[in-house]
């Protein structure tokens, strides 16, 4: 028999038992969908990272006090003074400041109060963070002393149509440190731009207020917790990460661009492979279901193949012909599950404010997966079918 007659049959085939199909195909369809929407989500994720890392600066480094450790994050107290100092002093250092964060405040506006992240930088760390982009007013300087920068979404609420802060405004912020409330009023002087959020610290969400105000609104002496580093140049950066690291020793991690790019990317590949196993089981469970209603055409369709083998079909186009309707319910199922799941990681993503990074060779994998796997659940009613007797067939009632 032609290629053309085979496949011809098994359209024909498939077009007579429309709701098997629609469940075969159904099945396929979710596990494509699942695998696609979610490696998509997952994608996006990683580069919405690698942005903000890319704008964090190639050529700066994050000094955390402690070591990180599996299960357990990153075990240790905080930097002091005079670690700041052995740092800055290291060659080809260009420029060492500290940060304080992980600090948390409460203030109201017009009768709504916030719960939010308070940080202390000095004025070096809006020059080496360039994600710390002022859209209004202007950032904080070595003179300030109450004065404060804000989020994007602490001045302009998302849920809300105005501006509920502005530049000039004076808000109070309200802190428990050691079970003592302590109250500090602060005059905005910039707000700023949205980013979604920072290398450290999610701008958007937090106030940052002049190092020296947020030492002694903490009482954090001479501790703190980050010194934000940069190195004279791109090509010197993993040397001064091996000069800190000798110097700081077990004190301290060393975190730069590229490993902290590394890093993520082995946080997400363990999440995207995790999600994209689950996502799979569906296909299995689909491919289960091909091979039930598979073996069940074989036996309703036993006198058609003792008919076709009587007038000359050859085994290995009884094998192709039912392999033909596997494939074509796989090829189907991949091809609009991908665009399914594709739609589906848009309006999550949305939703999230993520958007998600679908690509071809994703499509392609996916489709050729959902291929495999309807071939691979195919193959043992094709096979039964091939090798029925035509004699026994054409007597099978």
């Amino acid at each position: 028999m032609r290629i053309w007659d085979i496949a011809l049959m098994s359209f024909e085939s498939l077009n007579e038992r429309k709701f098997r199909f629609a469940l075969n195909l159904i099945g396929i369809l979710i596990g494509c969908a699942a695998v696609t929407g979610l490696i998509s989500i997952t994608q996006g994720l990683s580069n919405n990272i690698n942005e903000q890392l890319e704008v964090f600066g190639p050529q700066n480094i994050m000094v955390i006090p402690g070591q990180i450790q599996q299960g357990r994050g990153i075990v240790g107290t905080s930097l002091s003074w005079r670690d700041l100092e052995v740092i800055s002093k290291i060659h080809d250092v260009k420029i060492a400041t500290p940060i304080i964060a992980n600090r948390m405040c409460t203030f109201s506006v017009k009768g709504r109060e916030f719960f939010t992240e308070v940080f202390g930088v000095t004025h070096e760390y809006f020059e080496l963070n360039k994600n710390a982009e002022v859209e209004a007013g202007r950032s904080l300087l070595r003179t300030d002393t109450n004065a404060v920068v804000i989020g994007a979404n602490i001045a302009h609420p998302l849920n809300e149509e105005e501006p509920i802060l502005g530049l000039g405004d004076r808000i109070k912020i309200s802190v428990n440190v050691q079970d003592e409330v302590k109250e500090l009023t602060l005059r905005v002087v910039g707000v700023y731009e949205r980013t979604g959020g920072s290398f450290g610290v999610n701008l958007d969400d937090s106030i940052g207020i002049p190092f020296r105000t947020a030492q002694q609104l903490f009482e954090v002496g001479g501790e703190f917790d980050y010194i934000l580093v940069q190195a004279e140049s791109l090509d010197l950066v993993e040397e001064v990460v091996e000069r800190i690291d000798e110097k700081m020793g077990e004190t301290a991690t060393v975190i730069s661009f590229e490993s902290a790019q590394e890093l993520v990317g082995e946080v997400l590949g363990t999440i995207e492979a995790v999600l994209g196993g689950i996502a799979a089981i569906s296909l299995i469970v689909a491919g289960v279901g091909i091979i039930n209603t598979m073996t069940v055409s074989v036996m309703e369709r036993t006198r058609e193949i003792g008919v076709l083998k009587a007038i000359g079909a050859k085994s290995r186009d009884v094998l192709f012909m039912f392999l033909s309707e596997a494939i074509i319910t796989g090829i189907s199922g991949g091809i609009i599950g991908s665009l399914f799941g594709v739609f589906l990681s848009k309006i999550v993503g949305d939703y999230i404010n993520l958007p998600p990074a679908p690509s071809l060779s994703l499509g392609f994998y996916v489709v050729s997966f959902a291929l495999i796997t309807a071939v691979m659940s195919g193959i043992y009613p094709a096979w039964r079918a091939s090798n029925l007797n035509p004699v026994e067939a054409l007597r099978y009632e």
